[in-house]
């Protein structure tokens, strides 16, 4: 049995390492509430450009709100087993935190190495998007979506719109106008009026390029607290073997 001086100078301790606990719990518990608004942004913002590289590629969103609303859970958890103090409780947080580490580290490590991948096979998309465009297919709708939140035009640039059967029939879709009201469907049909009212800059390098850079804030957020979770098992550690 420990001396009652030991005894004293512990009980500051474990209830330090408590607070800090409570903390990251807390911290941790936003970072759930972060990941599941990048997720609804994602599902809002980029459902455009996910839906053209497969069908598969439409589930990331909700990976990221599934995981966000999983660690808002577990956030709580880790509150609620601090302040019980139950060994079994926080054994089961350290577990779950290793765990997300784990996961986290393999997700943005698999989205750096197989960037160039996405790449690639998005442009593969785009282009058979371009090519058997309709205006009213769901890849034809994302290609105008594209089209307009991005101000561009076909996939290197306008010009490549002359290769597709729509042009034949209907000219360069409408989504390219820099100004609807000046783009009659005769100007459409004829590649040297349109180039004036449509955007020239094709669509591919401004996609990947907005690909790039939101695949890096999620691979930034995914690294970062993947190693927030390191702190929070230290903290589980020591507190267990302060409560021992």
């Amino acid at each position: 049995m420990s001396p009652p001086s030991r005894r004293l100078q512990t009980k500051p301790v474990i209830t330090c390492l408590k607070t800090f606990l409570i903390s990251y719990s807390l911290i941790f518990w936003f970072t759930g509430v972060i990941l599941l608004a990048v997720g609804v942004w994602g599902k809002v913002s980029l459902e455009a450009y996910f839906s053209l590289a497969s069908e598969e590629s439409t589930n990331a969103p909700y990976v990221l709100i599934g995981t966000g609303a999983i660690i808002v859970i577990f956030g709580l958890f880790g509150c609620f087993a601090t302040c019980r103090g139950s060994p079994w409780m926080l054994k089961l947080y350290a577990m779950f935190l290793t765990l997300v580490f784990l996961a986290e580290l393999v997700a943005g490590v698999s989205g750096f190495i197989f960037r160039h991948e996405i790449k690639a096979k998005l442009g593969v998309a785009y282009k058979k998007a371009v090519k058997s465009y309709n205006s009213t297919d769901s890849s034809s709708i994302a290609v105008d979506a594209i089209q307009r939140t991005l101000h561009c035009c076909g996939v290197n640039n306008y010009t490549d719109w002359s290769d597709t059967a729509y042009f034949e029939k209907n000219g360069i879709p409408a989504s390219c106008c820099k100004d609807n009201t000046n783009c009659s469907p005769e100007t459409l049909k004829d590649l040297d009026k349109a180039g004036k009212e449509v955007y020239t800059t094709g669509c591919f390098s401004r996609v990947t390029h907005v690909m790039e850079s939101n695949l890096g804030i999620i691979a930034g957020i995914s690294f970062g607290i993947a190693f927030f979770q390191l702190i929070g098992i230290f903290l589980v550690h020591r507190s267990l073997m302060g409560s021992s």
